[in-house]
């Protein structure tokens, strides 16, 4: 197949080599804003996900050993490739998951983010102590092993280079995943691998479902960390797997449901520019997306209007266009998911904007901007994470009340408060029982250097420039007894 100028064969990478499942077996990728076959992937058996381990393990003694700057060489080059190939792989997310064109920027940020782990070898480093009498004591970092890396579909080309990169850096082999959703871009990035250099064995990556590859790591004995971004239900699976076998270290960013606190002392035009964005970007498809704005009563009425002419205005279309901001749902199972909530929705709340799904006059799975007004806390809408342009709007009187309705959740990944008052944006960020809190400001936006990861079943762990090295390294104390003269 072509992508954007560039021909692509999806393969599975094993031990350096590109190919095809051991079975041959392929499945569909579909264009959600066509409903057309973009590729055949192919789907990797338990023979090729057993054989990607075992090349893992095989790489791991000299990978490990070698210079770090030699390993960094690698992850430079790749960060080149990535960087040039950004446009190839934002229409390759297009085409199998629907993200617009426009707004993909991930291989070059991606791509940084090689370069910054790449650099960052220097500071995997232990401590030293002379507190015990005798003797010196010291801690050493070393890689666990074979890591496995397993992404979600719904920003693959951040999540490949987010995980991948720190889990290489200090020494560790790789075993990745891509999500059956969206795996070509991935794909394409798998030849980037190999041009890049990387021994064989090093870096290994993965098409395919849940059942049987995604399983097989989680239950794997020779894994001996893996990190997963997808929804809680699987989140808990792997954990569970983990923990039946060899009980794998597990970082897990998982669901969100993530609220915004909206004070009648805010700036107004900011606080609805940002939550409509938070909730329209990706077509609503992102773990902190604002699904739950909690409005004062005050100025509820002039938020809601402005809020609804914005969300109102997207430009749905073909994601492969400059010209579409808002694409699809990223398959049938999701576009289905989402119009169960929103009927869900109905049935609870006041529906005043949107409500309906595209697929007969859009041969796609487009859903149109959604608001729902006045929803009862207890509503399944209100509790589960629907992943899509839909968005509960609530109004609250007190810092009390509405610091209540967004702790009444069993997610805690990311918040937001809008107030000038400098004092009550730190007693609500204090009490926001979430891993992120934004004040004037909310998500997707996150800070370079912060950590990110989730209370609750939000999942556990953190990750992060500043952090994810410490996801894949071991701590190993060290004694030495200094005998006397």
């Amino acid at each position: 197949m072509s992508a954007n100028g560039v021909s692509i064969e999806p393969r599975l990478l094993i031990n350096g080599q590109l190919v095809e499942a051991s079975d041959k077996k392929t499945f569909p990728v579909y264009n959600p804003a066509t409903r057309e076959v973009s590729a055949n992937v192919p789907e990797a058996s338990e023979q090729d996900t057993n054989a990607a381990v075992a090349a893992a393990k095989a790489a791991f003694p000299a990978w490990s050993a070698l210079d770090p700057t030699k390993r960094a060489a690698c992850m430079k080059k790749l960060a080149s490739l990535l960087r040039a190939h950004n446009p190839q792989l934002a229409h390759l997310e297009a085409i199998s998951m629907g993200q617009p064109v426009r707004n993909h920027i991930y291989g070059v940020t991606g791509a940084s983010l090689f370069d910054h782990y790449a650099e960052s070898w220097q500071s995997i480093q232990g401590q030293a102590s002379v507190c015990t009498p005798k003797h010196v004591t010291m801690t050493l970092r070393q890689p666990y092993g074979v890591v496995a890396l397993i992404i979600p579909w719904n920003n693959p080309v951040h999540f490949f280079c987010s995980k991948s990169a720190p889990a290489l850096i200090t020494g560790n082999t790789v075993v990745l995943k891509s999500s059956e959703k969206a795996p070509l871009a991935i794909a394409l990035i798998a030849e980037l691998v190999v041009k890049a250099g990387f021994p064989m064995g090093v870096f290994n990556i993965l098409s395919g479902h849940g059942v049987p590859s995604g399983q097989i790591l989680s239950r794997h004995m020779d894994v001996r960390a893996l990190s997963f971004t997808g929804s809680s239900r699987t989140g808990k699976l792997i954990q569970e797997e983990a923990a039946k076998t060899n009980l794998k270290k597990v970082i897990l960013e998982l669901g969100g449901k993530s609220p915004a606190i909206v004070f009648d002392d805010c700036n107004l035009n900011k606080a609805v520019e940002q939550t409509q964005h938070s909730i329209q970007a990706n077509s609503g498809q992102i773990c902190m997306a604002n699904s739950r704005v909690y409005i004062q009563k005050s100025i509820a009425p002039q938020f809601i209007d402005a809020f609804k002419k914005r969300f109102a205005a997207v430009r749905d279309g073909d994601p492969t266009s400059k010209e579409t901001d808002h694409g699809p749902q990223a398959d049938e199972v999701q576009y289905k998911n989402v119009m169960f909530y929103i009927e869900e929705g109905k049935k609870s709340g006041t529906l005043a904007l949107g409500g309906n799904g595209k697929l007969d006059s859009m041969n796609g799975f487009f859903v149109e901007p959604t608001v729902f007004l006045d929803t009862p806390e207890d509503a399944k809408i209100m509790k589960e994470e629907v992943f899509g342009p839909v968005v509960n709007i609530n109004t609250f009187e007190t810092e009390e009340e509405a610091i209540a309705k967004a702790n009444d959740t069993e997610y805690g990944l990311y918040s937001a408060v809008y107030t000038k008052d400098i004092n009550r944006a730190m007693r609500v960020a204090k009490a926001l029982e979430s891993g992120y809190v934004a004040v004037n400001c909310t998500s997707p936006l996150t800070g370079r250097d912060l950590p990110f990861g989730g209370y609750k079943g939000s999942g556990q762990g953190r990750e992060g420039v500043l952090y994810s090295m410490g996801n894949f390294l071991e701590t190993k104390s060290v004694i030495i007894q200094i005998d006397d003269e």
